[in-house]
């Protein structure tokens, strides 16, 4: 389910008290394949140009706007997109399946809820190629396993560096969870701005998008689905500067 929230005044980053989104469900699983992939989980269409034809591609985009890529300004541009792109879309390369393949088992009885909040996003829109920017929550039940914190951040980047749609990042965070602990449930929100709204086409500065993902209790039990929006609204801890 998506949903479209305007900006209110302010640092707004949670959801009003008692707000209970609806599942939305992927059409297909992540599949477990390593390499280099396409957003959705494909293998390369093409192969990879050379970092020369990248660099040339942009020397034509900066003539096509209507300036001279040769001029002292723009001469090292090029390069230093090419540079960019290779941060932007370092997700590519990665496999969170193999990310969230080493678990831990020895929890000492844990069978509560393991929850990550705030988890910062970055990814480009596959559509418009311009930047959305974010947090993420995660969450998941254990059954029996855990894998480390850090790890299920680590998936979030892998999806988010690439182009994308933020339906289809949520989606995938959630079925390779899933997929790879085989937890009770999974639950994933997203709460970001898109740059291809704010500042082209409607011209909608502030308008945030929600997209949620629920698996297993957290898609059957509404208490289980309370219980992680109210970890998301709840207070956050006080920074020390």
């Amino acid at each position: 389910m998506v949903h479209y929230l305007p900006f209110e005044s302010g640092n707004r980053k949670h959801l009003p008290k008692g707000y209970i989104p609806m599942d939305t469900r992927a059409s297909a699983p992540e599949p477990q394949a390593h390499g280099r992939q396409t957003a959705n989980g494909a293998g390369r269409a093409a192969p990879r140009p050379s970092r020369e034809e990248a660099e040339e591609a942009v020397r034509t985009l900066i003539a096509w706007a209507g300036d001279d890529p040769n001029r002292e300004g723009l001469a090292e541009t090029p390069g230093r997109v090419v540079d960019a792109y290779e941060e932007f879309f370092a997700g590519y390369d990665g496999d969170p399946y193999d990310i969230l393949s080493r678990t831990f088992e020895e929890v000492q009885g844990y069978d509560d809820l393991v929850m990550l909040r705030d988890i910062r996003i970055e990814s480009h829109c596959e559509h418009h190629m311009l930047p959305i920017i974010g947090v993420a929550h995660i969450a998941y039940l254990p059954r029996g396993r855990i894998v480390g914190i850090s790890k299920l951040a680590r998936v979030v980047d892998i999806y988010a560096k690439r182009l994308q749609t933020q339906e289809t990042i949520t989606a995938q965070i959630a079925n390779a969870i899933e997929e790879t602990l085989q937890p009770h449930g999974v639950a994933v929100m997203i709460d970001a701005l898109h740059e291809c709204m704010t500042t082209r086409g409607v011209h909608k500065p502030g308008t945030t998008t929600i997209t949620t993902q629920f698996t297993g209790v957290f898609k059957t039990d509404p208490e289980y689905r309370q219980r992680f929006m109210q970890l998301v609204n709840g207070q956050r801890p006080v920074t020390v500067k």
